[in-house]
C-alpha cells in the first residue's frame, strides 16, 4: 500500500491526481501514511521549508485553542513559493517535496506583483488556483505551471492567493497578510475566494511569537491545522473481481460488489487500481470491504473489514 500511496502522492503534486482528496485522506488515515510531496530532479531549495498542515476531522479535538486562531479557506490548487529580495521578485518555485521545488520564476512574473514593499529577504507562500467551474480545476492550475510556452500560460485562467509570509514582519499573522494585500497580492484571509475549489478550513495562531514558539514537527507547523471532512465509508461484500480494458489501453481490476447505497447512488462496481493494490488490502472473494464515493468520482475500495 505504501508504494501505491507514494505514487498517488507524486501524481497529486504533479497535478494529475490518481485519487480525490477525500479518498487519499481516508487511505492515508487507514494506513498511517504521512509522507508529503515528491522528489524533484531539477530542484532548487526553498529559502524556508514549505510544510504541510496537520489534518483534523473533528473541531472538538482540535490541536489548538481556536480562539487564538485566524480562520481562512484551504484552497485546492498548486502550492508555490515566491522569494522577494529587497522588494523584487527573484525566484518562484513549485512546492516539490517542501524542501526544494522546480523553478517557475518566468511564469509567476506574469501572474503576481513583481515588487512588494518588504525589504530584505522574504518568502511568500500560496496557492495557484483556477475557478471551480473549470473541469478538473486543480489539474488545470498545476498543468499551467508545467507549460513551456509563456503565451499559452498567459491564456490560462489562474490566480495566485497567498497564505504565508516568512519571516514574519509584524506581530500578528493578520497584519502580515494585510501587508501583502496592500501590495496588491491576494491573500486567503481577505480575498473573496468562493469561486475557487476548497478542501477544508485553515486555523492558524494569530500571534506570530506564539506561533514561532510552538515550532514544527518534521512535517507540520504546530501552530496551524486544517479542518477537513472525512469521507464516510460503506460496508459491503466483494462478490468477484473482473478485469477490464480502459480507454488508455491499460487493463485494470474492478470489484463486483453486493449492491449498496452510497450517498445517492447504488454501487455494485468499484475500482481496484492494480494487482498490487489487491494484495496490499489482502482482498479475497467473499470478504467484507469498505467503499467510498466522493461527488461523481468512481467508487473505490479502501480497505478490507473482515
Amino acid at each position: 500500500m505504501r508504494k501505491f500511496l507514494d505514487r498517488a502522492s507524486k501524481l497529486y503534486y504533479e497535478g494529475t491526481p490518481l485519487l480525490s482528496d477525500e479518498e487519499f485522506d481516508l487511505l492515508a488515515l487507514k494506513h498511517n501514511y504521512t509522507t508529503v510531496g515528491y522528489e524533484v530532479t531539477d530542484a532548487i531549495q526553498h529559502t524556508y521549508q514549505m510544510y504541510s498542515l496537520q489534518k483534523c476531522f473533528d473541531l472538538d479535538k482540535a490541536p489548538l485553542d481556536i480562539s487564538d486562531c485566524i480562520v481562512s479557506p484551504k484552497l485546492d490548487g498548486a502550492a508555490i513559493s515566491l522569494l522577494y529580495i529587497d522588494g523584487n521578485l527573484e525566484l518562484a518555485l513549485t512546492r516539490g517535496d517542501g524542501v526544494q521545488g522546480r523553478d517557475i520564476t518566468n511564469k509567476m512574473k506574469e501572474l503576481v506583483s513583481n515588487t512588494i514593499s518588504h525589504k530584505g529577504v522574504v518568502q511568500v507562500t500560496g496557492e495557484v488556483v483556477a475557478p471551480s467551474t473549470i473541469p478538473n480545476s486543480r489539474n488545470y492550475a498545476s498543468g499551467a505551471l508545467n507549460l513551456k510556452d509563456l503565451e499559452e500560460f498567459r491564456k490560462r485562467d489562474i490566480t495566485f492567493v497567498a497564505y504565508g509570509l516568512q519571516p514574519s514582519v509584524y506581530s500578528t499573522y493578520y497584519e502580515d497578510m494585510l501587508s501583502l494585500w496592500q501590495d496588491e497580492i491576494l491573500v486567503a484571509t481577505k480575498a473573496d475566494v468562493s469561486s475557487f475549489p476548497q478542501d477544508g478550513i485553515v486555523y492558524r495562531v494569530d500571534n506570530n511569537n506564539k506561533y514561532a514558539l510552538l515550532g514544527h514537527t518534521s512535517k507540520h507547523p504546530r501552530g496551524a491545522f486544517a479542518l477537513k471532512s472525512q469521507a464516510q465509508g460503506v460496508e459491503t461484500t466483494l462478490i468477484d473481481v473482473v478485469w477490464q480494458l480502459g480507454k488508455s489501453g491499460v487493463v485494470s481490476p474492478v470489484a463486483i460488489l453486493d449492491p449498496v447505497l452510497v450517498g445517492d447512488a447504488t454501487v455494485s462496481r468499484a475500482t481496484l487500481h492494480n494487482i498490487e493494490y489487491i494484495r496490499d488490502l489482502n482482498l479475497e472473494i467473499g470478504c467484507q470491504v469498505e467503499i467510498i464515493r466522493s461527488g461523481e468520482i468512481i467508487p473505490r475500495v479502501v480497505r478490507r473489514l473482515g
